[in-house]
């Protein structure tokens, strides 16, 4: 450490930054793999599914995604379909993946759910029903909150919870 009682100098480079503690001041490497130009996003979830042509039609007329683009692989007997709002560029994605000739999965108790932000929750769900999906939690408060959430399910079993739009963004539970 320095100690700098009246100094205003910057301190020029990228690769430091300038810490100050009470009246000390610190150079500190910046971490190597923090660049300005190389920040991460999300770009997909990935979703195994038992049948493909089911879970797209699911995407598509319930929840009104696009498909957005597919690949299949001959040579390891996959196929691919990425589904989503708006393209990956912008938007996180759903990519659902048919392993040719496998038509369920034990789901597990480790995965959760997809969380899609809407603006009239209630009008949302009787829309899932409406085209022949399942909700499993209808549009409420969240336990102990204000939050409004309500939780359907895809074919294969995948929770998906809707959030209103409004309180999106804030911690759940208040």
């Amino acid at each position: 450490l320095v100690h700098l009682h009246h100094s205003t100098a910057p301190i020029s480079g990228t690769n430091y930054v300038l810490s100050l503690f009470k009246n000390f001041y610190a150079i500190i490497p910046q971490h190597p793999n923090r660049k300005e130009e190389n920040k991460m996003q999300i770009l997909h979830t990935m979703l195994r599914v038992g049948d493909l042509d089911r879970s797209i039609k699911f995407y598509q007329d319930v929840l009104g995604m696009r498909l957005l683009r597919t690949s299949e692989n001959p040579e390891y007997k996959y196929t691919l379909a990425f589904l989503g709002y708006e393209d990956g560029e912008s938007a996180a994605e759903i990519e659902l993946t048919y392993n040719w000739g496998v038509t369920e999965y034990d789901l597990g108790n480790a995965y959760g759910h997809i969380a899609i932000g809407v603006d009239d929750i209630y009008a949302t769900c009787e829309a899932v029903r409406a085209n022949g999906g399942k909700v499993t939690r209808e549009a409420g408060p969240v336990k102990g909150g204000t939050t409004v959430i309500a939780f359907v399910e895809d074919p294969d079993g995948y929770k998906i919870e809707f959030i209103e739009n409004k309180s999106a963004k804030s911690a759940l539970g208040n």
